[in-house]
């Protein structure tokens, strides 16, 4: 059990991200040879696509949080030693747990709205509630790798190790 928790752990967003990225791309190579060949293109489809794109930038978001890849400026981590770089990523981080909570509680008030409702899509005719929940997931899921971050930068401040600063993208 505790191996099935690493791994999804490690893999959890890499895997949704794979899933609604094949999604889009299937769904938009369907309906583009639809629109070509057949002169006929589908409603739904371009729901599948738009909403695949939704999950994926929300989920995305967490997977570059767990990676601390989301854009910085980062010049003055140059100048400061360790312990200070360790601070101001907490800082950091805390300040995007306060972001994340609220941002988690709105977008939850809209699904919650649309529940209420009953509203649908136009093409699917599904409830919208589980396209609107891709927000709510999105900053669920980055509030818990932020708690992961603090408690490992909290752990590397204390045993005196460098604070994780993710891959670097760009020299």
């Amino acid at each position: 059990m505790a191996r099935i928790l690493q791994s999804l752990n490690r893999n959890a967003e890499r895997w949704a991200l794979l899933t609604f990225y094949t999604m889009l791309v299937v769904t938009m190579f369907v309906e583009v040879l639809r629109r070509e060949i057949l002169s006929y293109s589908s409603i739904w489809g371009e729901e599948i696509v738009r909403y695949s794109f939704i999950y994926l930038a929300w989920i995305g978001a967490a997977a570059a949080v767990r990676e601390r890849g989301h854009i910085r400026i980062d010049v003055i981590m140059h100048y400061v030693g360790p312990r200070t770089k360790a601070l101001l990523y907490l800082f950091g981080d805390i300040v995007m747990v306060c972001v994340s909570v609220v941002a988690l509680y709105y977008s939850y008030e809209t699904v919650h709205v649309s529940a209420k409702f009953g509203s649908v899509t136009d093409g699917l005719r599904i409830s919208r509630v589980w396209f609107l929940m891709a927000v709510p997931i999105g900053f669920g899921l980055v509030l818990l790798r932020l708690f992961q971050s603090i408690y490992r930068d909290i752990a590397d401040l204390r045993a005196g190790r460098p604070v994780y600063e993710g891959d670097k993208l760009f020299d």
